[in-house]
């Protein structure tokens, strides 16, 4: 979501070519303008509609949860990395980045072929990009996570031959290598090779590769063996099947490169070679995103007929394109092979729920497409399939054509035939005007306080009618809980406007904290381009000053202050290990896990001494579940230097790692040593406040 408030003519080249001052005249005049200007829109230009989501959210979040809880309880083995993967998209519909990883997760641990665990090793390959430093730390602890590497796809598949049906033997006649015999049955004679068919059974072997008169002999007759010539022919057939299998599995060990998978891959599904198409699959995985910009790639997977996904993927094509669609969506859901992929996951689907989860999201994809008529088709089959949230799509379709009245009643039926949710509300909103849409957007807040769209709705209208005050009130209250970059953007532009800009500064540091590559207005100027031009406008701190601002914010649990201190304060020549860790802890307690880890991980490439950066590791494994790695990491600093940090992570780590009750105790002992140790007024509160609270 973005918000916009400059002309679609102002691009950003004409951004630059104003020096900061000009700028900042041109926009401020525009915001005075628009906040002078009545509210006869229907929606604020600064609050635009937000996108209808291609996620799995069903009317009954609990109900679901726990009748696939129920059905992984009962389920057979090849069902369960299925229920895992849809427990994987209901997380994914509440945001809930932990639950995610561990429902992948769970998926590649319960998978029951070779073709789940490829793709969803693959997954959480992918879902760990950047994190290559915490596969390092747990090597450093003797740990090693194996789940997303590649594996020995040959080993893998089930071989029902004996051991020595692997064997080659040759048997030598003078000079001379027997390596095919001849069997004579009746008038007809079959040529062999030797060792397959001694390979069949013990008989065979002992008669071709024994002390019999036989195992030196090209010719053999067994006309009176009661043996038909079509019963041979048969144990020929087995022959040839063993070693095409051989050829493949040596070829499968050949596949070394992506050229070499989009070569052999072709060889592969033309020849019905499972082992094969599977290695090749798994080089293409083990490179996700950049194997999806070579077109020979994604030709191979959007046009892979329903017998050819089945040698590549066996059954698990549709987890294998719900990969790919995330994947391609991520890049840009509005391109062909995003649309591609997302029509192979309809094909693929079997289940009513995979069907109404492919449905809704290729019907989001050709909606964003501007393709009407087909995201219309995919929305109503997923609404018939059980997907109630795909009535919104429906609905902002309506609204698109001018169908007001019906999107609003459609809506207002669902509402009335179940349980309202907040969504439900907001999704109605869009389709009136004036008091009707600000009481159903007090609704959806009343139901979803997450939903933020509300919240800039009502924020951007009362600023429309130069109620500045409840304006900013407004979107303050959705900050106190969720600091979400699209409502620090708007109410960077209100302090703009304002020209408050010590408050506006405080914003769009917040905002590269979270997100350092950030662009604001709709997208067209980078945040920190326009960090730069407020700035000129703001009185530099001195070192003190940053100290005394963040004692003050950090105590009065002003967090967007804090972060926007330690910003300015990382520009000087401070001990930036320290500063770091600082912003991590803010991001935590603001729920900014991935912004947080960021931080954490440049704490540690800046920290100034050993014992200090073994602590940063610590918690940056304690922070990703390896509680007993990051126990590890703190008693490796107490070592070399007792420290405040080092104590409070080794307590926190303790108190999650021990299941015994008595550790109690211990915890408290070494927050006490923690306190005997130099640091701030601030950390030493978290102590005390700690004390209580770890054993909650």
């Amino acid at each position: 979501m973005r918000t916009s408030f400059t002309s679609e003519s102002c691009k950003e080249s004409q951004l630059n070519s104003l020096n900061p001052q000009s700028w900042l005249q041109v926009e401020r005049g525009k915001l005075s303008k628009f906040s002078s200007q009545s509210s006869t829109s229907s929606s604020p230009s600064m609050s635009p509609e937000p996108p209808v989501q291609p996620f799995f959210k069903p009317g009954n979040y609990v109900e679901v949860l726990a009748q696939i809880h129920e059905e992984l309880e009962s389920c057979s083995p090849q069902e369960r990395s299925n229920l895992y993967l849809f427990q994987y998209q209901l997380f994914k519909g509440l945001g809930e980045a932990k639950l995610m990883r561990r429902s992948l997760r769970s998926a590649w641990l319960k998978g029951s072929t070779v073709y789940e665990k490829l793709v969803f090793g693959a997954w959480l390959k992918f879902e760990r990009q950047g994190e290559e430093l915490i596969s390092d730390l747990l090597a450093t602890c003797g740990k090693c996570a194996q789940e997303s590497g590649p594996i020995e796809v040959s080993s893998e598949f089930d071989i029902d031959r004996s051991s020595s049906s692997h064997e080659t033997v040759s048997m030598m006649n003078g000079n001379h290598i027997l390596r095919s015999v001849s069997f004579k049955i009746g008038d007809e004679e079959i040529v062999c090779d030797r060792q397959k068919i001694a390979s069949l059974s013990a008989p065979f072997h002992a008669m071709l590769n024994g002390c019999f008169s036989e195992s030196l002999c090209e010719h053999i007759d067994l006309s009176e063996n009661n043996i038909s010539p079509l019963g041979f022919k048969g144990n020929k057939q087995v022959q040839h099947d063993w070693l095409k299998d051989a050829c493949e599995r040596k070829l499968a060990s050949l596949v070394s490169s992506r050229d070499d998978a989009v070569e052999l891959m072709e060889c592969a599904l033309q020849e019905n070679s499972p082992v094969l198409a599977a290695s090749c699959l798994q080089v293409f995985l083990q490179d996700l995103p950049d194997c999806l910009n070579d077109d020979r790639v994604v030709e191979i997977f959007s046009h892979a007929n329903k017998q050819e996904k089945m040698i590549m993927a066996g059954s698990a094509s549709f987890s294998l394109y719900c990969l790919l669609s995330e994947v391609a969506m991520n890049l840009d859901p509005q391109s062909d092979k995003s649309a591609c992929f997302l029509d192979q996951l309809v094909e693929s689907a079997e289940t009513n729920r995979q069907q109404l989860l492919a449905f809704h999201q290729l019907g989001c994809v050709r909606l964003l497409r501007k393709e009407y008529d087909e995201a219309e088709r995919l929305f109503e089959a997923a609404l018939n399939a059980g997907h109630i949230y795909s009535v919104s799509g429906l609905a902002r379709l309506g609204h698109i054509r001018g169908h007001r009245v019906w999107a609003y009643d459609k809506l207002s039926s669902v509402i009335s035939s179940g349980t309202p949710l907040g969504w439900m509300y907001l999704e109605r909103s869009l389709c009136c005007e004036g008091d009707k849409r600000w009481e159903d957007l007090e609704k959806a807040t009343e139901l979803d306080p997450t939903l933020t769209y509300p919240y800039m709705y009502r924020a951007a209208t009362l600023m429309r009618k130069q109620n500045v005050q409840a304006a900013l009130a407004e979107i303050n209250r959705i900050l106190g809980f969720k600091l979400a970059s699209e409502c620090l953007e708007l109410r960077f532009c209100f302090y703009l406007a304002l020209e408050n800009y010590q408050a506006a500064i405080c914003d769009v540091q917040a905002i590269l904290t979270l997100s350092p590559d950030y662009r604001m207005f709709e997208g067209r100027v980078a945040a920190s381009q326009l960090r730069t031009l407020v700035r000129e406008h703001v009185e530099n701190w001195t070192a003190a000053d940053c100290w005394l601002q963040l004692y003050d914010r950090w105590s009065s649990v002003d967090d967007t202050g804090s972060l926007s201190v330690i910003y300015q304060m990382l520009e000087s020549d401070a001990a930036k290990g320290v500063l770091y860790f600082r912003q991590s802890l803010l991001l935590l307690r603001l729920n900014c896990p991935e912004a947080a880890m960021r931080s954490l991980q440049l704490a540690r490439q800046h920290a100034s001494t050993e014992h200090e950066r073994l602590v940063y590791e610590g918690w940056i494994l304690y922070d990703t579940g390896h509680c007993n790695e990051g126990l590890q990491k703190a008693e490796e600093s107490i070592n070399i230097k007792k420290s405040f940090e080092a104590f409070f992570l080794k307590a926190y780590a303790l108190a999650d790692s021990s299941m015994d009750p008595s550790c109690s105790s211990t915890v408290i002992s070494l927050l006490e040593e923690a306190l005997k140790c130099p640091s701030d007024r601030l950390r030493k509160g978290q102590v005390w406040l700690s004390c209580p609270l770890l054993f909650l």
